[in-house]
């Protein structure tokens, strides 16, 4: 494998340094770290060359182990489930994609989705390798997701994130609140929760800022607009039930609906539903809005 073709498919890949261990060889150490797949599998992969060193060239079964060597592997999903929903494209050129991911659909590979993300599919059609995205948002929730498509530019968009100078606008429906005034600013230290992939607010200084406003009423259900100030993870499904009105059909919050299936008919009803910003290169203004809507 060249060192072209593994800069483009290092972004695919995932990468580990070799712990402390008494292995022989690296296939002993991967085996040992990773007990969920099978020495078969990982003989399969390396035959295939799906484990890589460092350089990106394929590594022999019988390399000897090292503590701190790098490693690039490709994560696989036997049997992968297909996501019958399709995301749309709203603009693309040398430097940005944006596109529309419907609800469900993750942005990049986690846990049993590999293939079956919002990256792999735009990678695949685009044939661009290098796509990244800038920022994420969960795979219940539907909307926007800018993606750099030139590693020459991307350093440029990604500044736009940490300094605050992109404005995101999210949709939500949740249930009515009409003992409070709005717009309200909702501010709270959000720390990692239990179960490992929720979050929850704890005293503290806050880290995050939610900007609250009401936009329609439709009996018992409220349509929100938030403009999130900060971008933790979950940020506006936790602030909104800590206002006491938990986004419809959320599965984590308030509480973890055990064994929650996928359904098309109930899904979060949280929509990314703009972004603006200044384009660091060309000065000009961007816009994007999303074609998705949330029905009551």
């Amino acid at each position: 494998m060249s060192c072209v073709s593994f800069s483009a498919a290092q972004h695919q890949a995932s990468t580990l340094y070799l712990p402390p261990g008494p292995w022989a060889t690296v296939l002993d150490c991967l085996c040992d770290h990773f007990k969920a797949i099978s020495r078969e599998q990982w003989l399969d992969r390396f035959a295939r060359g799906r484990v890589l060193d460092g350089q990106g060239q394929p590594i022999a079964v019988e390399l000897a182990y090292r503590e701190g060597l790098l490693i690039h592997y490709f994560r696989e999903v036997p049997n992968e489930k297909v996501i019958p929903v399709q995301e749309t494209v709203l603009y693309a050129d040398e430097h940005l994609v944006v596109a529309d991911k419907p609800h469900f659909l993750p942005v990049t590979p986690a846990g049993e989705y590999v293939e079956q993300t919002l990256l792999r599919r735009l990678i695949r059609r685009f044939d661009n390798p290098h796509l990244v995205p800038l920022h994420r948002i969960d795979r219940h929730t539907a909307g926007l997701v800018l993606f750099s498509a030139n590693l020459g530019s991307r350093s440029a968009y990604q500044a736009l994130f940490p300094t605050r100078q992109i404005e995101k606008r999210y949709e939500a429906i949740a249930g009515a609140l009409p003992e409070l005034v709005f717009p309200l600013l909702h501010k709270s230290r959000l720390v990692d929760g239990e179960p490992f992939f929720r979050m929850q607010e704890v005293p503290g200084v806050s880290n995050t800022e939610t900007l609250v406003e009401v936009r329609e009423k439709h009996g018992d259900l409220w349509r929100y607009g938030l403009y999130p100030v900060t971008g933790k993870k979950h940020q506006l499904r936790v602030h909104m039930s800590a206002l006491g009105a938990a986004i419809c059909n959320d599965p984590f919050y308030p509480q973890v609906l055990k064994d929650a299936e996928d359904d098309p008919a109930k899904p979060l009803k949280l929509l990314a539903q703009g972004l603006r910003f200044i384009d660091p290169l060309t000065g000009q203004e961007r816009e994007f809005e999303s074609g998705i809507r949330l029905a009551w």
